[in-house]
């Protein structure tokens, strides 16, 4: 009797066993894959941690002794790296609030209000998805130039208040995903469409505007685009153009080491933001695909 139940415990646990197998793999394979893609990472920090004379000697220095963490103090005497970060803040912020604004109420209308031609014009909104921006470039800049607002913020800050086609759709999307019965009990209390959106469906769609406020926070961060065309004072210069000065710069000229630690600067910031609200993006990304 004892050997039987000893046998039956060991049988047991090899399946047990057996039945891991494959997800030991799979997370042996996920790890080699987050150590491959942090490589570029890793040579980053220790870039910027490098004297330039130790920058492109081969075979590479991946552990400076000691670090420099000069580098950094001397990134900010070159460039007014402070009030670059300023400059980005100010067009982050804004932009920001005028996506979550204007594509949240935007895509309420689509998903809950009825409407002649509502779909029709949902489907216009989405083709402007197909348009690439170098395509309305020359007549965008065209008209901010008329308008006197080169070399200003605002163009790159007064088109985020009038939505985004991609978040508009996410938004709607998740707008789908809630009950009608809040609505309808709103609406016996006699709230407005505006009330049931600001009281009600914002709060909801906490997820989901977090998701829409990582993806705009990064895209606005990281835009070299924009700023370099519309903005001529290099006092109003972002953080994604000051970096260019590292790599080619007459006043400073092509400094790897410094590029490197101006850049670890500059990540800082999103990927903050990114461990801060993976959560919340995480959940939303999921939830809006759950009604098409």
């Amino acid at each position: 009797m004892g050997l039987r139940a000893f046998v039956t415990s060991v049988g047991g646990a090899w399946e047990q066993a057996r039945r891991k197998i494959p997800l030991l793999v799979s997370s042996a394979i996920l790890a080699a894959g987050a150590l491959f893609i942090l490589v570029p990472f890793f040579w980053m920090v220790s870039t910027a941690l490098k004297p330039a004379s130790q920058t492109y000697i081969f075979p590479p220095v991946w552990i400076p002794r000691p670090p420099r963490f000069q580098n950094f103090r001397e990134v900010l005497d070159l460039v007014p790296f402070l009030t670059y970060a300023r400059n980005t803040f100010i067009i982050v912020a804004s932009v920001l609030v005028g996506t979550l604004l204007s594509c949240s109420f935007s895509a309420y209308g689509f998903a809950r209000l009825r409407a002649p031609g509502r779909d029709l014009i949902f489907l216009g909104l989405l083709a402007t998805m197909m348009l690439p921006s170098t395509v309305t470039l020359v007549p965008t800049y065209l008209g901010f130039n008329k308008l006197g607002w080169i070399n200003t913020f605002k163009p790159l800050i007064v088109p985020a208040f009038f939505g985004n086609a991609y978040f508009v759709f996410l938004l709607r999307q998740f707008y789908r995903t809630i009950p009608k019965d809040l609505e309808d009990a709103a609406k016996i209390d006699g709230a407005s469409y505006y009330r049931i959106w600001w009281n009600i469906m914002l709060p909801l769609t906490t997820p989901a505007l977090a998701t829409v406020a990582l993806f705009t926070f990064v895209w606005t961060y990281n835009d070299f685009f924009g700023p370099l065309i519309y903005l001529t004072d290099d006092t109003k210069w972002t953080i994604a153009v000051a970096l260019s000065q590292f790599q080619g710069s007459p006043r400073i000229g092509p400094q790897m080491h410094l590029l490197m630690a101006a850049t670890t600067l500059a990540i800082v910031p999103p990927v903050a933001l990114f461990l801060l609200a993976q959560r919340y993006f995480v959940q939303g990304i999921v939830m809006t695909g759950i009604k098409g």
